[in-house]
């Protein structure tokens, strides 16, 4: 399988990011691997996908980050809510 990196970070908060968007794209049915080191700071992450699912990765993403930190909010809530019902 082709991978090919959609994120990549060395910021302070790149690991925290990276698991969130992998998380993101697994929700969203695309399979995703997180590349980095927790015990060697200095190396980035990285967010890669198959080669065939960068584009609907990029997508999503993208709306995601439009979308806003309110958005997320209101997805868990309605994931909550959802799961309290059943």
């Amino acid at each position: 399988m082709d991978l090919v990196t959609v994120f990549s970070s060395m910021n302070h908060d790149a690991e925290m990011e990276a698991i969130a968007l992998h998380s993101l794209l697994d929700a969203n049915g695309i399979d995703s691997v997180v590349v980095g080191s927790t015990t060697i700071p200095a190396v980035e992450f990285q967010v890669q996908v198959a080669q065939s699912q960068a584009g609907e990765a990029e997508r999503i993403m993208a709306e995601a980050k439009a979308a806003g930190p309110e958005a997320a909010v209101e997805a868990e809530q309605e994931g909550e809510a959802g799961a309290a019902v059943s």
